[in-house]
C-alpha cells in the first residue's frame, strides 16, 4: 500500500485521475511534475501541498514561482528537476504518466531508489524493457502496470504459481474511431476524427495511437517484457465495448478475464494499493446493463502500425526504439496538422528502413536510436 506518492506528469489525464484517487484514499503527495500547464499545476500544488513541483522549462518554473509565491514549495525545471522528483526520499511510489521517451530516465532513477513504479508510460518499456526489468530486479523495485490492459493481465496472473502454465495473453482493443474502415477510407480521415475515441478520454498522443492501433502494438511489446512472454504467445482482440480489459489463457484451455467500466481510476488505484483493494471513486460495472460483448481479429492490412510494432518486436535490439521514436515524431507532426493520419504509418516504416538496428543495446544506444528515428521522420 502506497503511503507517499510522486506523480510524473500530474497535469495530464492519468496524472489528474491519480490525484483524484490519492485524494480519495487518502495518500500524501510528495512531488509533482508537469510540462507547461502552469495554471493547473498551481491549482494542484495549492490543493495537495507537495514539497516539490517541477516544470519542463525554466520559463514555466518561473511562472509557477510567481503563482505560488506564498507557498513553501520548492520549484525546479527540466530533466534534472524530474530526476529529483523521481528520487524524492519520502515517496515510496512513483507514478510515471509522462508521454513518450521523456519518462525513461526518471523511471530508471526511481527504480534505482527501490521505489514502486505505477507504470503508465509504455514507451519506457517498449524502448528499454530489458534494461528496465533488469534494473528493477537488481534494486528490488516493484513495477505495477497502470494501463487498463496490463493491469487486467497482472490481476489475472496474480494467482498463477507457474508461468509455464500460461498459453497466451490476449490484449483487448476497442478498435478506435476508425474500426471497419479500409485503406482508402483511412486516407480521408482527419486529426479531429482521430481524437474522438469511442470509449476513453485520454491525452492527444495516446488517442492518435489508438486510432492507428499503434497503441496496441506498443502494448504487445510491453507485455513481452512485463510478463517474460514470447511474442508468439501474445494476441490482440478487437473488443468494441471496452468492458473486458484483457484475458489470460492457460494450458488447460481455461481463460481468465478482468472486467470493469472504462475508467482509468480503477487500475490506477490498484497500482497504489496492491496487494490490497479499497473502495474506488469509479463506478462499478453493472453486468445487467452491459451491451452484448463481441471480439474480432484486428485488420493489420488497414492498420499497418500494429504490424510495424510486431515487426520491431520480432527484430529486437533497437528496432523497438526506432519504431517508437519515429511514431512519436510522426504523431507530433500529425497533431500539428503537418501530415495526415495515414501518413504516420508511412513515416514510421521509412524510418525503420533507414535506421540501422543495434543488437544488445545499452541506454546510450537506445537513446541514439530514438534520436536517429526522429531525424529520419523529419527529413522525409
Amino acid at each position: 500500500m502506497t503511503n507517499a506518492l510522486t506523480i510524473l506528469g500530474s497535469t495530464g489525464s492519468i496524472g489528474r485521475q491519480t490525484l483524484d484517487v490519492a485524494r480519495h484514499l487518502p495518500i500524501r503527495i510528495c512531488a509533482l511534475t508537469a510540462g507547461s500547464n502552469v495554471e493547473l499545476m498551481a491549482q494542484q500544488c495549492r490543493q495537495f501541498q507537495p514539497e516539490l513541483a517541477v516544470m519542463a522549462t525554466e520559463a514555466a518554473a518561473n511562472a509557477l514561482r510567481s503563482e505560488l509565491g506564498d507557498q513553501k514549495i520548492e520549484i525546479l525545471a527540466g530533466e534534472q528537476g524530474m530526476l529529483t522528483a523521481a528520487r524524492h526520499p519520502d515517496a515510496d511510489t512513483v507514478v510515471t504518466s509522462v508521454v513518450g521517451m521523456l519518462g525513461l530516465r526518471p523511471t530508471l532513477a526511481a527504480i534505482r531508489e527501490g521505489k514502486r513504479i505505477g507504470l503508465a508510460n509504455k514507451e519506457t518499456m517498449v524502448c528499454a524493457g530489458t534494461l528496465v526489468m533488469s534494473e528493477a530486479k537488481k534494486y528490488g523495485a516493484e513495477i505495477i502496470p497502470v494501463d487498463s490492459e496490463h493491469s487486467a493481465i497482472f490481476q489475472c496472473l496474480a494467482g498463477c504459481r507457474d508461468r509455464g502454465q500460461v498459453r497466451r495473453l490476449i490484449l483487448t482493443c476497442s478498435g478506435g474511431p476508425f474500426f471497419g474502415m479500409d485503406r482508402a477510407q483511412l486516407e480521408r480521415v482527419t486529426k479531429e476524427d482521430a481524437l474522438r475515441h469511442p470509449n476513453w478520454r485520454m491525452g492527444d498522443k495516446i488517442t492518435i495511437d489508438c486510432a492507428t492501433l499503434m497503441n496496441k502494438g506498443l502494448e504487445v511489446i510491453e507485455a513481452m517484457h512485463l510478463y517474460s512472454m514470447p511474442l508468439e504467445n501474445i494476441d490482440v482482440a478487437i473488443h468494441r465495448q471496452s468492458i473486458v480489459h484483457s484475458l489470460v489463457e492457460f494450458c488447460d484451455g481455461a481463460i481468465m478475464a478482468q472486467l470493469g467500466v472504462p475508467d482509468m481510476r480503477i487500475p490506477i488505484q490498484l497500482a497504489l494499493t496492491w496487494p490490497d483493494r479499497k473502495p474506488c471513486p469509479a463506478p462499478a460495472l453493472d453486468l445487467f446493463a452491459c451491451e452484448p460483448m463481441s471480439f474480432s481479429r484486428p485488420d493489420t492490412d488497414t492498420f499497418g502500425c500494429l504490424a510495424l510494432a510486431i515487426e520491431a518486436a520480432r527484430r529486437g535490439g533497437t528496432a523497438c526504439a526506432i519504431m517508437n521514436g519515429a511514431n512519436e515524431a510522426a504523431v507530433g507532426l500529425c497533431l500539428r496538422g503537418e501530415i495526415g493520419i495515414a501518413d504516420i504509418e508511412r513515416r514510421v516504416r521509412d524510418a525503420m528502413d533507414a535506421v540501422p538496428v543495434v543488437d544488445d543495446p545499452d541506454l546510450d544506444a537506445i537513446l541514439e536510436a530514438d534520436r536517429l528515428a526522429r531525424e529520419a521522420v523529419f527529413k522525409y
